[in-house]
């Protein structure tokens, strides 16, 4: 049974001209995102995809409980984005995402393209493009990284939970007023969780390895 209390959604909760549309973004953004990334991705950058890849996607198996019996997972868009810059973070949450559909049918394959979009474009460029916004009121990332990580970490949970609550009731599989308080209910609070996974991730390559947070910084140049 679907439980409105997650983002993978399963095949036959999302109509075919919703299903046919997210492919058709998600496939437009995911092979900009290729070209931007083979243009700008560092040398050095590259063995950080795959870590951070297979990082997220190992944090994902883990749930943590968050209110009725329902549980949450770190999506890890922003915590990605904050270290390889948002188009190879969106890379590899696509990677992650399908993945976790094709080996733990985790999420149904024919609607894997609003899946990718829900948390490898909502979740991740939403999110980063939050991220900088509020970094730079706080006076840079050196000072505001950590706050604006986590209110962004926060907003990419509930903004992908959004988009998907559109699609259910646009399909007309969940009415959109029954949907709405249900997803985000329960998704305000997973991305709390969220919140603080990214910040102690970030807060500890802060003290261990800083200098990665340069790599982003040399793809832009």
């Amino acid at each position: 049974m679907f439980s409105l209390s997650f983002l993978h959604a399963p095949d036959g909760f999302v109509s075919v001209p919703i299903m046919v549309g997210m492919w058709a973004v998600t496939v437009v953004v995911v092979a900009y995102a290729v070209r931007r990334t083979n243009q700008r991705l560092d040398d050095r950058a590259v063995p950080l995809l795959g870590v951070m890849a297979a990082f997220i996607f190992a944090a994902q198996m883990f749930n943590f409980p968050v209110v009725g019996g329902t549980s949450g997972h770190l999506l890890g868009g922003v915590l990605a984005a904050v270290l390889l810059g948002p188009w190879a973070a969106t890379l590899v949450m696509t990677a992650v995402v399908a993945v976790q559909a094709l080996l733990f049918q985790d999420g149904g394959l024919v609607v894997m393209g609003a899946n990718i979009f829900n948390m490898g474009i909502v979740g991740t460029l939403g999110g980063y493009a939050l991220y900088r916004a509020i970094a730079a009121l706080l006076g840079g990332e050196a000072r505001g990284r950590l706050p604006a990580a986590a209110v962004a970490a926060w907003a990419s949970v509930v903004g992908g939970a959004l988009t998907m609550t559109v699609q259910l009731g646009a399909s007309g599989t969940v009415p959109f007023e029954l949907a709405l308080p249900a997803m985000l209910g329960v998704h305000v609070l997973i991305g709390i969780g969220e919140a603080l996974i990214t910040v102690a991730a970030l807060a500890f390559i802060g003290v261990t390895r800083a200098d990665l947070f340069r790599l982003r910084d040399l793809q832009a140049a």
